[in-house]
């Protein structure tokens, strides 16, 4: 079938002509008899069942999009289109009333959905298709599509009106049909290993389990502040003390801070809880999870991330096994007598390096800054960065051999950290000691609750943290976490 011409952008009085014909079109529907915005429509087929498994003489029943119209006098070619695909429609004078046919050559436009009734058949050009025998309006679009070659080339448009993204851009429908499958296949990952899937609270009367800004709101019934989660880590391991011994949640956190390329104030979080389990079981648990969904949906350990023309910028290699190195080896790797200077020295080396810091910065949170911008942000292929400062992460235990350090890993890739991981610190009194100074440095509240519990006895665990967003952004080669959520947060127009 061959495709309509592109068009120019609309001049806002051509476009202002366009949407008058259409609601002219529109009362004519009505006049006629017809609803325009029809009702039930029963299928035999989606779009994908009858393209996937073609068959000639097969009677289908579906329902899809009108996307492109190739007019010959007494027939009517027309593609019928949903997320998954096209599917040619052969529509002839002979094979319907002909208010039928002259409904739909006259009334129906580019845009609208109908659902239609036929039987399955290839053109004398090779084409399969479906020759309809009955035609029914399911909507009318008063508005018309994006533009066919072009798209939604407008980001501001792609992003705050992704309907529109998704009717024009084939690139946009593969990566959140992908997303919503990887979704569904970590789930069924984790609980085939005997995870069982929990939901806790995302109102919180103290937000913790990360260092993090909260977004607050008040509930006028209890009278009392809460605040939307940071994280759910403080009640999943709740239900550790509870005796669940394998636990995990997958779903939403909120954190009231900036908006970039791999930020985005609502996001999605796995956290995953494994009692009597380390660190390196849990880096092992992601690095095989990680590895399956690459294998599972894009066939391939080598992951090409390309630009907008198409050409390969990246290719990121999640053959196994994945390198494991020390924070401290990785630092000395930029200056090997990084941790021999003063902090004076340390300061001073940082602005020879081409690094940025405040004033207010601690020493440990100098060297932090150091790692992230010399170390992470170059860092592509997968690396477990193992054994961090303690100041770093307060949930997590101390090494036995090195008090000053945590058992910990944080898994980069593509320049990001995509997982966290612990060894749980379940001793309480150590735990108070730790979230107390958290407190006192960022004014933020001791969960007394979280404290309690532990001391009831939380079994020694594993824990993970996976960014779902950031996760699917390097598996799909995404350039921004807007291009893998839906519906990211934007500034009002206004």
């Amino acid at each position: 079938m061959e495709s309509q011409p592109s068009t120019p952008p609309a001049s806002p009085e051509s476009e202002s002509a366009l949407l008058a014909v259409r609601r002219e079109k529109l009362a004519k529907l009505e006049a006629a008899g017809i609803n325009p915005w029809g009702g039930r429509f029963d299928t035999s087929h989606s779009i994908a069942e009858i393209r996937d498994s073609f068959s000639e003489g097969l009677q289908v029943r579906a329902a899809g999009r009108v996307t492109a119209c190739r007019d010959m006098g007494k027939t009517l070619f027309f593609d019928l289109s949903d997320l998954e695909g096209r599917f040619q429609c052969f529509f002839n004078a002979k094979n319907v009333p002909e208010d039928t046919f002259s409904t739909f050559k006259n009334l129906i436009d580019i845009g609208d959905w109908v659902g239609v009734s036929g039987e399955t058949f290839i053109t004398k050009t090779g084409e399969p298709s479906i020759k309809v025998t009955e035609l029914t309006v399911l909507s009318k679009s008063l508005r018309p599509m994006p533009d066919k070659w072009h798209g939604v080339a407008d980001r501001e448009i792609k992003y705050r009106q992704r309907y529109l993204d998704l009717m024009a851009n084939q690139r946009s429908r593969e990566v959140f049909i992908l997303r919503s499958r990887m979704v569904a296949e970590i789930r069924r990952y984790l609980q085939d290993r005997g995870f069982l899937e929990v939901e806790t609270p995302m109102l919180q009367a103290v937000p913790g389990g990360a260092a993090a800004r909260p977004f607050e709101t008040f509930h006028n019934a209890l009278g009392q502040p809460f605040f939307l989660r940071i994280a759910p880590e403080l009640y999943l391991k709740r239900l550790l003390v509870g005796g669940f011994t394998k636990v995990f949640e997958l779903n939403r956190n909120f954190r009231n801070e900036g908006i970039s390329r791999r930020h985005n104030p609502e996001f999605t979080m796995l956290e995953a809880y494994w009692a009597c389990a380390d660190f390196r079981q849990m880096a092992d648990l992601v690095e095989d999870l990680v590895c399956h969904l690459a294998e599972k949906f894009i066939g391939s350990l080598l992951i090409e991330h390309k630009d907008a023309d198409g050409n390969v910028t990246r290719t990121i290699d999640l053959s196994r096994p994945w390198n494991r190195t020390p924070y401290r080896d990785l630092l000395r790797s930029i200056d090997p007598q990084w941790f021999d200077y003063s902090p004076d020295q340390r300061r001073t080396r940082c602005a020879e390096l081409g690094v940025e810091i405040s004033p207010a910065m601690e020493d440990y949170e100098v060297t932090q800054q150091v790692f992230e911008k010399l170390i992470e942000e170059k860092t592509f292929n997968p690396c477990f960065v193992t054994h961090v400062p303690a100041e770093l992460v307060p949930l997590a235990r101390q090494n036995p051999d090195d008090p000053s350090i945590v058992d910990v890993y944080e898994l980069i890739i593509n320049g990001v950290e995509i997982s966290p991981g612990y060894s749980e610190l379940n001793d309480p009194i150590v735990q108070r000691q730790r979230l107390e100074h958290q407190a006192g440095e960022e004014t933020q509240k001791v969960d007394e609750e979280f404290l309690l519990a532990l001391e009831h006895g939380m079994p020694p665990a594993g824990g993970i943290g996976i960014g779902i967003d950031r996760l699917i952004m390097m598996l799909t080669g995404s350039d921004s976490i807007r291009d893998v959520v839906l519906f990211p947060q934007l500034k009002a127009k206004d």
